[in-house]
């Protein structure tokens, strides 16, 4: 920034001479010539101009009333040396800010030459040829940047300007990519002689085709919800500041998990009728893009090919791979219930959650495995389980992927599975790479602004029923307690005995 300065100076310098020499050619007079106050008084006429007492003395014979008034004289050039300033520091600002802005884009753009040069290189800063592929590359780059954007998202809020511009720049950039990815199809081509000829002519790739436009529409509506609450009803207090939160329970499930997130705070007698719709509709809203996104990223990841590594760490058998008691539910040939089984496992923690979607999802190749191997020596267990017939290992692969379904709807913010990452991992597929981070962060986006939307619902609904429960028991000659203590105030504490209340959805 100190060549900024510097530059601003020698500016303001050949400017301050510029402005001068443009003022004296169209005035026709130099603006400190005597010209250019309409008369000046030389030393010769201030010397042999004489009057008498009486010439002073009459009103109507004044000779002070023919001389030139000089104060008139000086104010006229003051003034118009005043605006020749103005138009110096107009003429100085707007250089000035032109290269700032100049400065700024030369900022981005040496930030977007920096990105470029992480993807060519892999990652691999030292050049050696030992960085991940493109298609990794980019899935990383769309990854950090969306972390960037939206990893500091804890309240409903219009996003950043800054990072709003530069989620939309980047993530232009990274896209672009998909402009090159075509396939060639058949075509007609008209010929000068009224002929028609079959050609190939490309398009862009059938997926592409289908979901970038879809996500980018995705994108769209998601930084429009957080536009949307511009001017709330709500707002957010910092946990830290208000310590006793955890003591009269007025926080929402998911702070007690992650007691960082601040708190949403409604008015005493809740949002208004109209508010509340508004806020419901808009969690429909992220609620469908949240689905969409879902479906997108296990439709791109189902369309990725399982890796190699992937199978060879895979248990010989679906029993060793799920465990005695789901093995024991999912071959019953009579009774099979998906969430029979969810509900007599231990989900309590993601972990735990996790680890079963492995060992079903591990199942179900286990099972696509041995339907597709034949085996010239195998063990008794192994030809216990070779002797299972075709019908039914489809039977086992088709419940085994209902369970995992069930789950993950009962789990919807359960992190990607072994299989899922290893994929990611090993794709080579700068396409199917793009589209499945592209998908995977919205999905992520959606998903946190549909929790922090039912944060508010939440506190809501525990500010109208304190609300009424103290109407209930106030006598209807006594004054409002709410009035009485401050009405609108976002420091009343209007229920001291929240766990004694059961909310509904």
């Amino acid at each position: 920034m100190a060549s900024l300065e510097e530059n601003y100076q020698q500016d303001y310098d050949i400017a301050e001479g510029e402005k001068l020499d443009r003022l004296n050619t169209d005035s026709g007079f130099s603006v400190l010539s005597s010209e250019a106050y309409g008369y000046s008084r030389t030393n010769s006429q201030t010397s042999t101009s004489t009057f008498t007492n009486d010439d002073i003395s009459s009103p109507d014979r004044s000779p002070w009333l023919a001389w030139p008034n000089r104060r008139s004289a000086s104010r006229g050039g003051a003034s118009l040396m005043r605006m020749s300033m103005k138009l110096r520091e107009r003429v100085l600002d707007e250089k000035y800010s032109e290269r700032q802005a100049d400065y700024f884009e030369e900022e981005k753009y040496d930030l977007m030459k920096e990105r470029f040069a992480k993807l060519l290189l892999g990652e691999d800063m030292s050049g050696g040829g030992k960085g991940v592929c493109t298609a990794v590359a980019i899935s990383n780059a769309i990854t950090n940047l969306s972390a960037t954007a939206f990893g500091q998202l804890y309240r409903l809020e219009p996003l950043n300007l800054e990072k709003r511009l530069m989620w939309k720049r980047e993530m232009e950039c990274l896209l672009s990519v998909c402009d090159y990815i075509v396939e060639f199809v058949p075509d007609w081509q008209d010929l000068p002689d009224g002929k028609k000829q079959e050609v190939m002519t490309s398009r862009p790739r059938s997926d592409i085709l289908m979901h970038l436009p879809a996500l980018q529409k995705l994108d769209t509506m998601l930084l429009d919800i957080l536009d949307s609450f511009s001017n709330a009803e709500f707002w957010y207090v910092d946990q830290a500041s208000v310590p006793s939160y955890h003591e009269t329970g007025q926080m929402t499930p998911r702070q007690e998990e992650k007691w960082w997130l601040p708190t949403p705070r409604v008015p005493p007698r809740g949002l208004s009728e109209k508010s509340r719709k508004q806020l419901q509709h808009k969690r429909d809203c992220a609620n469908q893009i949240l689905k969409a996104a879902m479906t997108t990223n296990s439709s791109i990841l189902s369309d990725m090919e399982v890796p190699e590594s992937y199978l060879e760490t895979l248990p010989k058998t679906g029993k060793a791979t799920l465990g005695e008691f789901i093995y024991k539910h999912i071959t019953d040939p009579d009774h099979f219930s998906p969430g029979h089984i969810l509900g007599c496992v231990d989900l309590s923690s993601d972990h735990n959650a996790l680890d079963i979607a492995n060992k079903v999802e591990a199942s179900i190749y286990v099972w696509k495995r041995k339907g597709s191997l034949t085996y010239s020596k195998s063990s008794w267990d192994m030809v216990k389980d070779l002797m299972v017939d075709g019908d039914k290992m489809e039977m086992l692969i088709d419940r085994a992927k209902s369970l995992l379904l069930c789950l993950k709807q009962r789990c919807p913010g359960l992190s990607q599975t072994s299989l899922d990452t290893s994929k990611i991992q090993y794709n080579k597929d700068v396409g199917q790479a793009v589209l499945e981070s592209y998908s995977r962060v919205l999905e992520s986006l959606a998903y946190n602004i549909v929790s922090l939307i039912e944060d508010v619902i939440y506190a809501d609904d525990i500010a109208k029923h304190c609300t009424a429960k103290l109407l209930k028991a106030t006598p209807s000659d006594s004054p409002n307690i709410l009035e009485v203590q401050g009405g609108n105030s976002p420091q009343v504490s209007v229920c001291s005995s929240f766990h004694e209340l059961k909310l509904t959805d």
